[in-house]
């Protein structure tokens, strides 16, 4: 009896680990997929999707995505994020309509990278974030990008994961473009 208590333990915890470093996989290659996106906006708009909330999300002082004094912060520059590239950025209703109709799409975002309302269907009706496969809003900032003079890590955007951690302290776990 002991000897399957044991077996079960090393396999639920393995288990653990297998899930976590898949979700940090899936979590690089969304990142990838999404920095290759803002390159191609950038080459057609002349400058990264930018806003007021990625001009002022800095990754190193911020309060993380469910934190205060700032909880919205990263939704917020999600949000911004994924109007821009995928060119749902007035109602921000997970589809092109009315004047978005022209707008270009840089990326489609598989539904389970968004977080918002969804309907007594299912199916997403109001996008708030773009999430990652940890359940939190991504963290993008053009804070450097509008200041030089500001914090972050690249001169052109930030684009990270908090992973399973928090915001501020844990970034050597974060997964991240820099």
């Amino acid at each position: 009896m002991a000897i399957i208590l044991v077996l079960a333990g090393l396999i639920l915890s393995i288990s653990g680990y297998v899930q976590k470093k898949g979700a940090r996989s899936r979590a690089e290659a969304e990142i990838a997929a999404m920095s290759a996106a803002i390159e191609s906006y950038k080459a057609d708009n002349g400058i990264y999707p930018q806003s007021t909330a990625t001009n002022a999300l800095d990754p190193f002082t911020t309060a993380g995505p469910t934190a205060t004094p700032h909880p919205n912060a990263y939704e917020n520059a999600s949000k911004s994020l994924y109007g821009s590239l995928s060119g749902d950025n007035v109602n921000y209703n997970n589809q092109l309509d009315g004047t978005e109709t022209t707008n270009r799409t840089y990326l489609s975002f598989k539904s389970q990278m968004l977080g918002g309302t969804k309907n007594s269907s299912g199916n997403l009706t109001a996008v708030d974030m773009i999430r990652d496969p940890f359940g939190n809003s991504y963290g993008y900032s053009t804070m450097k990008a509008s200041n030089s003079a500001a914090s972050g890590s690249n001169p052109t955007f930030d684009l990270w994961s908090i992973a399973d951690g928090n915001a501020g302290a844990d970034s050597a776990k974060w997964v991240k473009n820099w």
